[in-house]
């Protein structure tokens, strides 16, 4: 098995998985490649090439349960008083530009929700996503210039709709 073109082929899929498991993109990325990891030890224990992609997705899974139980066991270091003071001075004044950011956030959100459909699954991919034009164009099934196109379009259309509300 050539291992390097099984991990480009299942690399996405198997980080979707260990990403909706974990809820934490490091140790989702870690979830995979621990699966590689093991599934390169046990390589020869595969009889049907076309059953990889089942026998990864099994690995990914059970090696994500696995990573969360490892971190639910992790205790927590007790702080010192004065670093606890120091983290709630520090916390103080970031609360009011996360409040604002989170204000801002909801804003655009909402006006991604008047744009065309085309406009909104590319942005949402983008946005939420944190995909790359190239993914976003492999998961819709479009060229990436047509979703580098669709960013542009929306961008413009949200800065005027951001614009005339502000």
């Amino acid at each position: 098995m050539d291992f390097s073109k099984l991990y480009r082929l299942h690399y996405k899929r198997l980080f979707y998985i260990s990403f909706s498991i974990t809820k934490d993109a490091f140790l989702a990325e870690d979830v995979v490649q621990e699966t590689f990891i093991k599934a390169m030890k046990k390589a020869e224990t595969i009889n049907n090439e076309d059953k990889v992609e089942a026998w990864l997705s099994v690995i990914a899974r059970r090696t994500a349960l696995d990573v969360i139980r490892r971190e639910r066991k992790k205790t927590a270091v007790p702080m010192e008083q004065e670093m606890l003071e120091c983290l709630c001075l520090i916390t103080k004044h970031n609360v009011e530009q996360e409040v604002e950011s989170e204000f801002v956030a909801k804003e655009i959100k909402a006006a991604i929700r008047q744009l065309a459909r085309t406009y909104q699954d590319v942005l949402l991919l983008k946005v939420d996503g944190g995909l790359k034009e190239q993914e976003i164009a492999t998961v819709l099934n479009l060229k990436p210039s047509t979703v580098k196109t669709r960013i542009f379009r929306a961008r413009k259309q949200l800065k005027t709709m951001v614009q005339v509300g502000a």
